[in-house]
Parts: structure tokens; C-alpha cells; sequence
């Protein structure tokens, strides 16, 4: 670990820097705290500009960091709270489209200009009117920004097609999922059960995890299975997430008898990847999978679409399909499970490539890089 070092020089303040989260993900949610652990334990003072239910879930406060409720929303009210907490900042981070604007919109006016640095952690999409105003916005917050860090070569292209002065490629670290009450039972007596509570006992475990949105691919997932329902024995595919899409896909199950359970949003993901034989990602669109990061380290065989940082992240650690080819996603599956020694060769590959993203600190250590580039004077020549 690089050692930590203050900056919080003697007879100086520390750095001020706010965080602003909006409605984000669970991805950037998690950034923020690991973030915010990480900048405070080097001395830098950390306020966390997010929702209330978003500190009751990810306790900024616990890692060091002061929490201040902002609302999900743009309107003056809530830009004027937002504008009151970032008077004194000496740096401002938002992370996602619309944090961003609203951080854009707080800092507007000011006659001494406050350093906003923009985490772009995935690209919104949308269509018809919608997506012009997304687009607009884009603009806006490419131009109030004095650096971009997207999270895959992919975001930081469109970052600077949008106008960013300065982006660049700042892959974020998935932080360590916290640990629950220590199991007496062993990996192998704990996998077992796990299989047994979902019903794959005596045959192959395919796990799929995240919300159930159109993006994520699941409707082509749900075509895929429909050909492994000529395997013997018949895979069980279980889908771990929650979202929109469950109705439909749930009917579709049902209709077509399909080998998939939805089950939900889990807090033992660990758990479900350590007793699954294939991990899926169907997505249409992807900027950096989280299943990919917790798939490859725990030595499970991974197929994904070639969607959006996907064959960025994962290299030649898991079979690439093209996205929303349910066909090849199909025989990629029945290919993996027909071949113990390819599957053991994605293991081995996989732990090589995560060993290759960066670790929290690491991360931590390249945003501060950030901060002190664009907060210490100039040195005169």
C-alpha cells in the first residue's frame, strides 16, 4: 500500500474538498466512500453532498467524512444548499451527469473559480427530446469542468466529444465488499449449500447480477436459455437484481418455461459467485462491469458481450460475444461447459488480468494527484 501522507502541512489547513452525489448508482456510491475513506486517512477534509438514504446505506460519516443532505434535483433550492456547502471548498468532485450539473450550476457566478473535477462513471442514455437534453447537459458540465476522469477509454472519447477541456482515463477500483459474521463451515460445505438453496444440485449454476433494466441484455439472455433447455442436465440460470424489467422477464419465464430464477437483490453476492460454474453479462451496455471486477479475482469463467469497457477490462480473461447476438451467447455457454480445460484456462487468465486494475489506493492516490494539480500555486519561473 503507498504510505499515506498529510496534507495537512504543519501551521496550513488541509485540503477542503466536497463530493457530490446524486442519484448514482451503486457503483459511483460506493467510489464515493471508498474515496472519501481513502483522502480523509491522507488528511484531507471530505464533505459528502448526497441524499440522506444514500449516507444511511453507505455511512460516509463512519469513514471520516462530513454528510450534508442534497436533494436528487436541480431546482433552486437545492442548488442554493449545494452552493452553501462548496463556499469554503478549495476542490469540488462530482461524480455522474447529473451531480455534475448541479455542482456546474452551484459554481456558476463565483468570482473566484472553484476547481471542479467530474467522475464520468457511465453515459446516460436516452431517446427522442429526452436525449437531446442529456446531450445539453454534457455540454454544459464538459465545459465547467477543469478535468474529466472517465472510467473507461470509452467515456473519456466521449467526454472530449462533448467539449472536455481535459479528460482523461481514470479506471475506478471496486471496493472490497464488506465482510459479514465469520462461517464455521468451509468454501466447499458453504458452496454446496448455496447450490442447494437455489436448486442447481446436479447441474450447471449460471449467474447473472444486476438491476433489471433494458440495457443490462437480459432479454437476450432470456432468449439464450431457451437453447439450453436441450442440455442434459439443463443449466439453472439465476439472475441476482432487482428493477423495471422483473414483470416482463418473469412473465416471459413462466410462458416459456424457461431455466431462469430471478431472486432478487442479494447482499451475498460472494457467495452466489463462489457456487456458480459461469458468471453471465449480457449487456447491451456497460462502461465497468462490476460483475467482471468480482467474477475474474474469484476464479469463475466469465462470458460477456462486447459491450461498451467490457473487452477493455476484461482482455483475454473471458469469451467475448457480439452484443445482442443471443445465438452466440447461446453456444459460448454450451461451449464453456463442454470444456473443463478452456474454463480452467479463463480462471487462470482472469486472476492474471485483475491483477492489473487498480487497488483502491491506488485509485485514491491518482484523484489526489488530480486535487494537488489543480489546488497548489504555480511555482515561478
Amino acid at each position: 500500500m503507498t504510505p499515506v501522507s498529510s496534507h495537512a502541512p504543519h501551521g496550513q489547513s488541509p485540503l477542503r474538498t466536497v463530493q457530490v452525489l446524486g442519484g448514482g448508482n451503486a457503483g459511483s456510491s460506493a467510489h464515493v466512500r471508498s474515496l472519501a475513506a481513502g483522502l480523509v486517512a491522507r488528511g484531507v477534509k471530505v464533505t459528502v453532498c448526497a441524499p440522506t438514504d444514500a449516507e444511511r446505506i453507505y455511512d460516509f460519516t463512519g469513514v471520516g467524512a462530513d454528510h450534508v443532505h442534497v436533494p436528487r434535483s436541480s431546482d433552486p433550492v437545492s442548488v442554493a444548499a449545494l452552493r452553501a456547502v462548496c463556499a469554503d471548498a478549495d476542490l469540488v468532485h462530482a461524480h455522474g451527469l447529473h451531480a455534475s450539473f448541479r455542482a456546474a450550476l452551484a459554481l456558476g457566478g463565483r468570482r473566484v473559480r472553484t476547481p471542479l473535477v467530474v467522475t464520468w462513471h457511465d453515459r446516460a442514455q436516452a431517446e427522442g427530446a429526452r436525449a437531446h437534453l442529456l446531450r445539453v447537459l454534457e455540454r454544459r458540465v464538459m465545459k465547467a469542468a477543469a478535468v474529466v476522469l472517465g472510467a473507461t477509454s470509452e467515456l473519456v472519447d466521449g467526454a472530449r466529444g462533448a467539449g472536455a477541456r481535459d479528460a482523461r482515463l481514470g479506471p475506478v477500483a471496486l471496493p472490497t465488499r464488506p465482510c459479514g459474521p465469520a462461517e464455521p463451515d468451509d468454501p466447499d460445505r458453504r458452496r454446496a449449500k448455496t447450490r442447494a438453496e437455489l436448486g442447481a444440485i446436479g447441474r450447471p449454476l449460471l449467474i447473472a447480477v444486476g438491476s433489471l433494466e433494458e440495457h443490462r441484455g437480459y432479454d437476450v439472455l432470456l432468449d439464450a436459455a431457451r437453447a439450453w433447455r436441450r442440455l442434459d442436465p439443463v443449466p439453472l440460470v439465476v439472475v441476482a437484481g432487482e428493477g423495471p424489467m422483473r414483470p416482463q422477464l418473469q412473465r416471459r419465464i413462466e410462458d416459456e418455461g424457461l431455466p431462469v430464477v430471478l431472486i432478487g437483490s442479494r447482499d451475498d453476492v460472494g457467495d452466489l459467485l463462489a457456487a456458480a460454474d459461469l458468471a453471465l453479462l449480457p449487456s447491451r451496455r456497460e462502461a465497468r462491469s462490476v460483475l467482471a471486477q468480482e467474477a475474474l479475482p474469484a476464479r469463475l469463467p466469465l462470458v460477456a458481450s462486447d459491450a461498451g469497457g467490457t473487452p477493455e477490462l476484461v482482455g483475454d480473461a473471458a469469451e467475448i460475444v457480439p452484443a445482442g447476438d443471443a445465438d452466440a451467447f447461446a453456444r459460448a455457454v454450451v461451449r464453456l461447459l463442454d470444456d473443463p480445460r478452456r474454463c480452467e484456462e479463463l480462471r487462470d487468465r482472469g486472476v492474471r488480468q485483475a491483477a492489473t486494475w487498480p487497488t483502491e489506493d491506488e485509485t485514491v492516490a491518482q484523484v489526489l494527484s488530480v486535487y494537488d494539480e489543480l489546488t497548489q500555486p504555480t511555482p515561478m519561473l
